[in-house]
Formats: structure tokens, C-alpha cells, sequence
């Protein structure tokens, strides 16, 4: 099922929900009923609760937004020591080179491939990408230089494959969920707290009062769809992309 058809159906049923809820609510009231009796005590603490629980889903949004930044980060930080590992090592005999060149395109292919799949329906890597960069490891570091030239290119190559595997462990560390499971109950359970409590105000069935009534739960329902969409980093809704690696290895675009 499409994400958006998620977000849509998830967000009228939120509005059905509460103003069925005002329009049997109003059948029950009778017609002497004041709805400006209503204490000012409530109306504060309705206030408070909103304000409060508007910061909680702010400080969500936030939290999560920042968890897929770090992850786009990991991503561009691994293509990158990459690519530096390919420049540097032409300064190798050219038959280091081109093993090494192949290990890299070959980790890349697959990460971009089979691996972006798996992180996004599994939410982790492959045992596969982490044998292909093991292997570009070794291609470097079991090379010996033959002169002091290639000796100086010795120590940041083997730098730069210790930054694309730890950039690596980062991208693995942001595969699955971010938000633990008692942050979602919380955060479940203020949204139905914050809607409940505005049928304390006795709504009436005004246009006017129906459409800010269904407005707010459709923007409460819309907010927690948008955390759950950026909650998985690579996963779904507003995801990493792998373009940091297509971006310095054009030639893997196919």
C-alpha cells in the first residue's frame, strides 16, 4: 500500500473519528445547555496539555529528522573514502590498482543494490558487503611498497578504508527504527489525550467548530504519520539516499 494512501486514509479516519464523536456528543446534550459554562480551569488545562504535547512532538520530529541527517552524513562520508581509496592507490603498480579499483566498484554495485534493499525492508546489511570491503582491506594493506613513493601513500590509503568501514558501522547503526517502542506509546497516547480533551469544550455542530475540530485531529494524525515516515532511515517515507555513492562513481549508475 502506497505511503501517501496510508497518510490520506490515516488522516480521515482521525477527522470521521472525532466528528462523529461531536455529532453524537451533540445529540446527547439537551437544549438548555450553556456551552459557555464551561470552567475556565478546563480550558486552561486543555490549553497546557496541547502546549506540552505540541513540544513532545516537535522535540520527535526533530530527534528523528536528525537521525536520518546523520545517516545521509554516514553515506557520503563512506562513498567518499571510497573514492579516495581508488584515486590514491594509482600512485600503485597498475595491477594493485585495478584490484583494488574492482574491489571498490564491485562493494559499491552491491551496496547500492542488493544491500539498499536489504536495509530498507530488513533493516540491516549484508554479510556479503561486509566480506567485498574486507576484501578491498586486504587488497591494500597486504600490498608492500617498493619505494618511499609508494610508501607515502601507504598509511592514508589504509586511513581511508578504516573511515569507509566506520562509516559503514554508522550506516548499519541507523538501518532500523530509530524511535523506541515506549516513545511511539507516549507519543500514541498524548495524541488521543490531546483530541479527547477538546470534546471538554463542548463543540458544537457549526461548521465552523466541525472543520477546526476535524482540522486538528488531521494535523495531530499527519504529524505521527511524518515521524513514522523519517523513522527509518533508509527504510520508507523520507529516506537516505544511496546518490552520494552515484555521485563519485558515475560509471555505476546502470
Amino acid at each position: 500500500m502506497s505511503q501517501w494512501l496510508v497518510l490520506t486514509l490515516a488522516m480521515a479516519a482521525a477527522c470521521a473519528v472525532v466528528l462523529t464523536i461531536v455529532v453524537i456528543n451533540h445529540r446527547r446534550v439537551g437544549e438548555d445547555d450553556d456551552p459557555s459554562e464551561t470552567p475556565d480551569v478546563i480550558e486552561y488545562m486543555t490549553m497546557m496539555i496541547g502546549v506540552v504535547y505540541a513540544i513532545v512532538l516537535g522535540l520527535a520530529i526533530a530527534g528523528v529528522w536528525e537521525g536520518r541527517g546523520a545517516a545521509q552524513e554516514s553515506v557520503r562520508q563512506e562513498a567518499q573514502a571510497l573514492h579516495e581509496v581508488q584515486l590514491r592507490s594509482e600512485v600503485w603498480p597498475r595491477e594493485v590498482h585495478e584490484e583494488i579499483t574492482d574491489g571498490v566498484e564491485a562493494y559499491v554495485r552491491h551496496v547500492v543494490g542488493t544491500e539498499w534493499r536489504t536495509m530498507a525492508e530488513e533493516g540491516e546489511l549484508t554479510d556479503r558487503g561486509t566480506e567485498l570491503l574486507l576484501q578491498v582491506r586486504r587488497s591494500v594493506t597486504d600490498y608492500r611498497p617498493a619505494d618511499d613513493y609508494e610508501a607515502e601513500a601507504y598509511q592514508p590509503l589504509v586511513d581511508q578504508v578504516a573511515m569507509a568501514d566506520d562509516a559503514r558501522s554508522s550506516r548499519a547503526d541507523a538501518a532500523g527504527e530509530t524511535m523506541p517502542g515506549l516513545v511511539w506509546f507516549g507519543l500514541v497516547t498524548g495524541a488521543l489525550i490531546a483530541v479527547g480533551l477538546i470534546f471538554t469544550l463542548q463543540i458544537r455542530r457549526t461548521p465552523r467548530e466541525l472543520l477546526l475540530a476535524g482540522l486538528y485531529s488531521s494535523l495531530i494524525a499527519f504529524l505521527l504519520f511524518l515521524i513514522w515516515a523519517i523513522d527509518a532511515p533508509f527504510g520508507r517515507g523520507v529516506t537516505a539516499t544511496a546518490q552520494p555513492f552515484l555521485n563519485v562513481f558515475p560509471e555505476l549508475r546502470g
